[in-house]
């Protein structure tokens, strides 16, 4: 089990109108918190995608 402070990898990318996709890479304890740090870094209202490979891996 992990703790709250536990850090994971996620990946995955934003799009902005009119720029290239910018693939991103990053750690947080959640994905709540990824979304997060990445509206800080680039803003509301783009469309984005994230996520972290050891939850994609576990069966639901």
């Amino acid at each position: 089990m992990m703790s709250a402070e536990s850090k994971r990898e996620f990946i995955g990318y934003i799009r902005i109108a009119g720029q290239p996709k910018i693939e991103l890479r990053l750690m947080a304890s959640s994905p709540l918190e990824a979304r997060a740090l990445v509206i800080e870094q680039y803003g509301e209202g783009h469309e984005m995608s994230l996520w972290n490979e050891e939850d994609a891996s576990r069966p639901r």
